[in-house]
């Protein structure tokens, strides 16, 4: 099965990648959307994520990787909803902000952009690339 992409949200004050770090694994649940929850439902071990700091920060600040698939999510009551586990690769080499990824010709077209309130989007492989690719370049001024 092919590689898929993916980018997941997460408020910095909650669950910050530098946690994630820490921790080298940690099960991404509480999503309540029904359409988040079909993406969980669609990620394979090995698919690769981008991690964004919504509300604070706005920003992509690392890569992860999907280390389980879903299973029912136990923070839920009644069975609905689904987790999967995620593990960090990397942080990247510097965050990668909304406002650029809005003002780059491919990444400014991704589901995120279109669905700004879904916690889990997928992404294609140029957006991703092209996100990796802004945080190896020197930030705009």
């Amino acid at each position: 099965m092919a590689r898929q992409f993916w980018l997941i949200k997460s408020e910095p004050f909650k669950y910050p990648f530098e946690r994630l770090v820490a921790d080298g694994r940690t099960r991404w649940d509480g999503v309540r959307s029904f359409e988040a929850r079909n993406h969980l439902r669609a990620m394979n071990v090995g698919d690769m994520c981008l991690f964004y700091h919504s509300n604070e920060g706005k920003a992509v600040v690392g890569l992860a990787r999907v280390s389980r698939t879903a299973y029912p999510d136990p923070t839920s009551v009644d069975g609905e909803w689904s987790a999967v586990d995620i593990e960090p690769v990397r942080a990247l080499g510097r965050p990668v902000s909304l406002d650029e990824m809005r003002r780059n010709a491919v990444i400014g077209k991704m589901t995120m952009m279109r669905r700004p309130r879904l916690s889990v989007v997928p992404v294609t492989k140029s957006e991703f690339d092209a996100v990796v690719a802004l945080s190896r370049a020197k930030a705009p001024t």
